[in-house]
């Protein structure tokens, strides 16, 4: 391209608030996730991605040129050190639990048990500390070892069973492990700013959409993914709902309060939604009603309130649930979508909020050529017709064929013109 990287980076931007804001760019822009593919197109494996931040960068800048989208991201913070560092049991990564070419996954279980409603209730901060943590993560079980931190207002007279409890061999131990983790993180955010800016000299926009934020939960699958996990909360939802109601409510100012403190700190507003249960299928549309949707959309109205973004991430398949999109606050979110009808999402929530994804990764794992070309024009009519529409694919692009992805985004080039 001939353009200048400054020229490139303002073109970029503009486009992609355009389509953010709901209103027309000049042409539909291209975001690419590239995630683990990166490593197919080095040759190396996906341990050896995530284990070298320097060789990711290079060759995220390298295909970010090659492809030019409109923004470009690799692994990001999604790497393993954290997790191998603390024992992690709730997740597996490669060459750590899995082969070193399976990409990470998440071990779900019952990690806050039933009983444990009424400790998480009375104080969710004691609850994590102190049961929580030791259960989730090897290296951390000294915690259990920890007085309740809330005796700590008293003043004086506690710290000297705070400091008896901080001489307990295990709990030493766990802390140490938290500096060491505390040091690498600080290292790695130094690192990914250098990153950022590497991108941005190239006339990559970062901030915007799904980059840079902050990171939230639905209520439900706040106290389903890595708490009750989803035997427990489907019984939960019959057997103790109105606790459940009451963790929901708990769930949702953690949530907020940590979202606008984390775009505080990264001085970025989208705040990122991944949502796992409110998919058609998981429950009934009452249950969805009670025990997913108002909780939900209270999230989302208190983040818009606070001046940010909400980008939420429609997992699987939305068909029956589109109309209640409609109650979001018009032009303040965006939907990543997953398997939606995009015929129906485009009728019905395009003048609500700007939309994303859809473009199935089947498609770009095995073709053919011509079928992708098609499925491109497809998408730009409908989904792009009046604006408000990214280009991108609906789910990880790890096993992605790069010269189905050349095709998809010249194709995108051509028929995404306004």
């Amino acid at each position: 391209m001939s353009e200048a990287p400054e020229e490139l980076l303002l073109a970029r931007r503009k486009r992609l608030m355009d389509a953010y804001e709901l209103r027309k760019p000049d042409r539909i822009p291209i975001r690419l996730n590239f995630g683990y593919m990166l490593a197919k197109l080095g040759g190396i494996t996906y341990r050896e991605l995530d284990n070298n931040p320097e060789v990711a960068q290079q060759l995220l800048e390298k295909w970010a040129l090659y492809f030019a989208p409109d923004m470009a991201t690799g692994l990001g913070s999604f790497v393993s050190a954290i997790s191998v560092m603390l024992g992690d049991r709730q997740t597996r990564w490669p060459g750590y639990g899995l082969a070193d070419d399976k990409p990470m996954q998440y071990i779900e279980g019952e990690y806050m048990r039933a009983e444990d409603y009424d400790d998480f209730l009375d104080d969710p901060t004691n609850f994590a500390l102190r049961t929580l943590l030791p259960r989730t993560y090897e290296k951390l079980q000294g915690l259990a070892n920890l007085p309740r931190l809330s005796m700590l207002v008293t003043g004086y007279p506690t710290f000297g069973r705070l400091a008896m409890a901080l001489s307990h061999p295990d709990l030493a131990a766990s802390l140490q492990v938290l500096a060491r983790m505390a040091k690498f993180q600080s290292e790695r955010i130094l690192e990914m700013r250098k990153q950022a800016e590497r991108m941005v000299a190239l006339g990559f926009p970062l901030g915007i959409g799904y980059g840079v934020g902050a990171f939230a939960l639905a209520p439900f699958d706040f106290m389903s993914d890595t708490l009750r996990g989803m035997r427990g909360i489907f019984l939960d939802m019959h057997r103790r709902p109105d606790k459940l109601l009451a963790a929901e409510e708990k769930a949702r100012r953690i949530c907020v309060e940590a979202a606008i403190e984390s775009c505080r700190q990264t001085g970025g507003k989208f705040v990122f939604i991944p949502l796992h249960r409110g998919s058609d299928g998981f429950m009934s549309l009452r249950q969805f009603e009670r025990f997913y949707w108002p909780q939900l959309k209270g999230l989302v109205h208190d983040l818009v309130d606070a001046g940010l973004m909400p980008a939420l991430f429609y997992e699987g398949v939305w068909n029956e649930r589109l109309h209640y999109l409609r109650e979001l606050p018009k032009g303040k979110t965006t939907g990543h979508f997953q398997s939606t009808n995009i015929s129906k999402l485009k009728e019905i929530a395009g003048d609500v909020l700007s939309i994303s994804g859809c473009f199935p990764v089947s498609l770009l794992q095995v073709g053919p050529a011509e079928t992708v070309r098609e499925q491109t024009k497809r998408h730009c009519e409908i989904l792009g017709q009046g604006g408000g529409f990214i280009m991108a694919a609906n789910s990880s692009m790890d096993e992605c064929d790069p010269r189905l992805v050349k095709v998809w985004v010249d194709a995108t080039r051509e028929y995404g013109v306004y």
